[in-house]
């Protein structure tokens, strides 16, 4: 059987839409691929998260615990600075007897005269006893004049004219014993000089062997306070420097993160969407083309 002329046919079309089933399956394959992926990604994204969050609460416990450090420093240097100052720095400022001189010998006498001093001997006891004084004169170098010599500023405002305060003890006979020890070795010194310490606003006649608080007790007084004061200072500071890099690096870090998320997400394109087009017969072709 042949086909009809040319002429006697008419052209027809045949619509067809395409559609990617085959892609929609590839797609919906590995998105179920993937999903268990996600969730792990998730997971290990919050237990990340979990293990950040213990570590900030660890630092931060830390970092409490610096600065508490800190300021306890500095308040135990405050208190030492105010104690030491009043039972130190404040006699050693009052002190009269500021500048040195050599003295020498002149005379050691123990005065008839003894001295009353009394003593405890438990609770609710007291006992009166007496102590010899040793009175010793000292010429000054630096001036020539003579003056009485007291072992230091306490012996001089207690007792004016003699040379120290013993402990007071119910034996004299061993308080006289330490006197004369005492004045042996003031003889032996004939004229032999020793350092001693005057009063130089004054016209006193009472010189000092040693002063109670020296310079070096005065440098140790203000140099250890001084010390844990910088020391927490600098701890304090140290720990509030850090938590201010803390938070410019996070304020950095969550900055690029955003940068990165709007740089990658990119709008949905004509790309995803279903492929449909329309398929028309070569009729030409199928006009020389017998049937079968």
């Amino acid at each position: 059987m042949l086909l009809q002329p040319v002429g006697h046919r008419q052209s027809f079309s045949v619509p067809i839409q395409i559609t990617l089933h085959g892609s929609r399956r590839r797609q919906m394959r590995e998105a179920f691929a993937t999903a268990p992926c996600k969730a792990k990604k998730k997971d290990g994204y919050d237990g990340v998260k979990g293990a950040d969050k213990t570590k900030k609460q660890v630092s931060n416990a830390g970092e409490d615990r610096a600065i508490l450090l800190g300021f306890t420093m500095m308040g135990l240097s405050v208190l030492m600075f105010f104690l030491l100052g009043i039972t130190i720095l404040k006699p050693y400022m009052l002190s009269a007897w500021k500048e040195e001189s050599n003295c020498t010998t002149l005379q050691t006498d123990i005065m008839d005269d003894w001295v009353d001093c009394s003593f405890t001997c438990g609770v609710d006891c007291h006992v009166q006893s007496k102590y010899p004084c040793l009175q010793i004169l000292v010429n000054l170098s630096h001036s020539g004049q003579k003056a009485i010599l007291h072992y230091n500023e306490e012996a001089a405002q207690k007792t004016p004219k003699c040379f120290y305060i013993p402990k007071c003890q119910r034996n004299k006979n061993d308080l006289l014993n330490i006197v004369l020890d005492i004045k042996d070795f003031f003889d032996n010194k004939n004229d032999t000089p020793f350092s001693c310490y005057y009063s130089p606003d004054s016209n006193s006649e009472d010189v000092i062997l040693i002063k109670k608080f020296d310079r070096m007790i005065v440098f140790h007084c203000l140099f250890w306070p001084s010390l844990m004061l910088i020391g927490g200072a600098l701890i304090v500071g140290m720990v509030k420097l850090t938590q201010h890099l803390s938070v410019l690096c996070e304020e950095y870090c969550s900055s690029t993160k955003d940068d990165h998320a709007n740089v990658g997400s990119v709008p949905e394109g004509p790309e995803s969407r279903p492929l449909t087009t329309r398929w028309r017969p070569n009729l030409r072709s199928m006009h020389h083309s017998p049937l079968r």
